[in-house]
């Protein structure tokens, strides 16, 4: 591996909330037992199922983790870009994997044997307890989104993700079909909602994503959903 290689994974490596407890030693043999892995848009990391055997950190691009509806729809749960962990959980118990992970965008990722990795926790554990951390706070990210998808319903869900997404523009830069993706409903029912809320006032559908032009429409919508 060239030097500009080698600075690029380190960097990424230190990067990483979980990946930066470690030493500069740490790091250094992390990069060296790893290996690159190229992804085109669209392309498969791995599959629900899969055996946990190792661990990715994305230096450059970006991926999503998805899940299946019973009719066949693709979910999308969480995109991760740059810095990243991809598939710690099973590279922690060997279990196998519990979603699909794919690239969105063309992605480089620096791949880690599971063995390398629970030798490198056990070696350092400051980045064994960061690691922990950062599980518990996606635990509460899916637990939020289980909750979600109980008590909120279309409209609430929507509004949610403008919510919490939208840039200092107010724009949420999505298509509708990421849009419906990522919320697991069908892409039609999302262009109605879309549609009775610029009908509203509440957004504008433009070539670049939604624009939401009442937060406070949105806000109050939410909490008439959770009973508040």
């Amino acid at each position: 591996m060239s030097d500009l290689a080698a600075n690029a994974v380190l960097t990424s490596l230190a990067r990483s909330p979980v990946l930066a407890h470690f030493s500069q030693g740490g790091l250094e043999r992390l990069a060296a037992s790893g290996g690159w892995l190229a992804l085109e848009p669209g392309e498969l990391l791995f599959q629900a199922g899969d055996p946990g055997d190792a661990v990715y950190v994305i230096v450059d691009g970006e991926v999503e983790v998805r899940n299946s509806t019973l009719d066949g729809r693709e979910v999308r749960l969480v995109a991760l870009g740059p810095g990243a962990l991809v598939g710690e959980m099973a590279a922690l118990d060997g279990g196998p994997r519990s979603a699909d992970v794919a690239a969105t965008r063309r992605a480089r990722l620096w791949r880690i044997a599971r063995s390398a990795m629970l030798a490198a926790l056990e070696a350092e554990p400051k980045a064994a307890v960061a690691l922990v951390i950062e599980l518990s706070a996606r635990l509460r990210v899916a637990d939020g989104a289980i909750s979600d998808k109980t008590v909120l319903d279309l409209a609430g869900r929507l509004a949610r993700l403008l919510l919490t997404e939208v840039g200092a523009s107010g724009l949420l830069p999505l298509t509708q079909t990421e849009i419906s993706r990522r919320l697991g409903f069908s892409r039609e029912k999302v262009n109605r909602k879309l549609h009775e809320w610029a009908r509203e006032g509440w957004v504008e559908i433009t070539p670049a994503g939604v624009r939401v032009t009442s937060l406070e429409r949105l806000q109050a919508l939410i909490g008439r959903r959770l009973g508040q």
